[in-house]
């Protein structure tokens, strides 16, 4: 069937609406999972399967039943979709989507070919388990580094056409958003892609913020100070933390040293206060290091089979009551 443009920025104005409205942060747990080992071999169905199965049963916690993706397509092929999506299906997990848009316009048409087939392939058992799309990744922080990435009117336009591309889907009305460092929300030549998203994802690393004090001792005060501004610039709007986390092993940056005992300290001072209030949260990283290693690796578990090696860290959260404060309301603040 065959609709006019006018049909269609209608039905899209509204799935704006809608997803707004679906926005708000809800508790949702879960990591972030690569398209591809460190070898480059691409990860297949049973891979993310065995990858979310093993996330889902974690000692100490509990929970962690959602996967945020980089990409649509399945690595190493032109737009074939990624075979996370199944293993989602079988494993009921949730998702977090992701569209690669750093890579021209045919990439970015490719992921959105790529979306619309999961959508035409796996029908409601595949949107019914999509909790938000994420046009690009730390596309601006890139822009603004000379690195690979695009800059503000181009992301707005991906955003655009990703949202006429689920009009009148299953996947319409679902919350997008975009990913990026805190610094590039900061940045006012930027406004016009929080303008035009429902949520903001919020990157954030203080072991990599080696211009400021940023030992495991100062990280709660980094990682908040930076979530903070966020959402004072958000203003209504929700916003999740889409990645962060504290190496297991790599080399000191700044005063950051990189341990599983530092790990254990960050899980407890971020993730446990990020659970403790419902903010969406997709940690980084389940296990990084598989078929190589990474260096820094961020990941709860070393090298190995999954279901045979133990975590790197307590993954418990310890309770404790809130410090008090005063001033900005809308601010969270670590739990001590």
């Amino acid at each position: 069937m065959r609709f006019s443009s006018s049909v269609l920025g209608l039905a899209a104005t509204a799935s704006t609406a809608a997803a707004a409205a679906s926005a708000a942060n809800s508790g949702i747990k879960g990591f972030n999972y690569g398209a591809f080992f460190l070898n480059q071999a691409a990860k297949q169905q049973a891979d993310f399967a065995y990858e979310f199965n093993r996330a889902q049963n974690l000692p100490g916690t509990s929970g962690w039943t959602s996967a945020r993706l980089y990409s649509m397509i399945q690595w190493g092929t032109a737009s074939n979709v990624i075979s996370a999506i199944p293993a989602a299906i079988e494993t009921k997990t949730t998702l977090l989507l992701g569209l690669w848009v750093s890579g021209g316009d045919q990439a970015v048409a490719n992921e959105i070919a790529a979306l619309k087939a999961a959508i035409s392939q796996y029908g409601t058992a595949f949107t019914d388990l999509v909790v938000g799309i994420s046009v690009g990744s730390e596309d601006l922080y890139r822009d603004a580094s000379g690195e690979v990435g695009v800059g503000p009117q181009k992301l707005v336009d991906c955003i655009s056409q990703v949202r006429n591309a689920i009009a009148g889907t299953p996947l319409a009305g679902t919350p997008i958003g975009h990913v990026d460092t805190y610094d590039s929300f900061l940045n006012g030549t930027n406004r016009a892609v929080i303008d035009n998203i429902d949520w903001l994802g919020f990157d954030g690393y203080p072991y990599w913020e080696q211009t400021k004090p940023n030992s495991i001792g100062d990280a709660t005060e980094r990682f908040y100070d930076g979530f903070n501004k966020t959402l004072a610039l958000a203003g209504n709007k929700p916003v999740y933390v889409t990645e962060t986390g504290w190496p297991v092993s790599g080399k000191t940056n700044g005063a950051a040293v990189a341990s599983p005992e530092n790990a254990r300290i960050y899980w407890q001072d971020i993730a446990c206060s990020l659970i403790a209030r419902g903010v969406n949260l997709w940690w980084y990283d389940l296990q990084e290091s598989q078929w190589g290693q990474a260096d820094p690796d961020f990941g709860i578990f070393p090298a190995g089979d999954l279901n045979s090696v133990a975590p790197l860290y307590d993954l418990s959260c310890v309770s404790s009551a809130p410090p008090s404060r005063c001033g900005n309301s809308s601010s969270l603040t670590p739990r001590q």
